[in-house]
């Protein structure tokens, strides 16, 4: 017997993949954090999904490498999604400043970009759009 636990939700009531991020669920702000703070010595690596403009989700892409000076992201790996808005890595110096590379990732993938930093704290983190800019999103519960 298999119990059908899915309402169907009425198309207008769906939350829309995407969207532009406003914010981000402190569950899934605190997974980033505590994934980066258990990579350490090396970088953290994932992708961002988002829903209603508020980020829900962090995937980490099969084959993504993650070393001690980069997460290297396998987009090849990436299925056909339009919740994907862009990506989340760690910096274990603590530095959350974007690098070269980075701006190079973010001018060629998605709009929103986070960069978590050590401590790995709620607090050691900022988020940029695709050309680098720091960007403000509101955590929420």
């Amino acid at each position: 017997m298999c119990l059908k636990i899915n309402k169907k939700v009425p198309k207008r009531e769906r939350p829309k993949p995407g969207g532009s991020v406003r914010a981000i669920r402190k569950d899934a702000l605190r997974l980033m954090l505590e994934s980066s703070r258990g990579s350490l010595p090396n970088e953290f690596g994932g992708i961002l999904r988002a829903y209603d403009g508020i980020i829900t989700e962090v995937m980490v892409l099969p084959g993504t490498e993650q070393g001690a000076r980069a997460a290297l992201f396998r987009f090849s790996n990436l299925p056909s999604d339009r919740s994907v808005v862009g990506t989340v890595h760690s910096h274990p110096s603590g530095n959350y400043w974007p690098s070269g590379a980075d701006l190079e990732l973010f001018d060629r993938f998605g709009s929103i970009h986070l960069i978590c930093g050590h401590p790995f704290t709620i607090d050691s983190w900022q988020a940029y759009d695709g050309r680098g800019r720091p960007r403000r999103i509101e955590v929420i519960p």
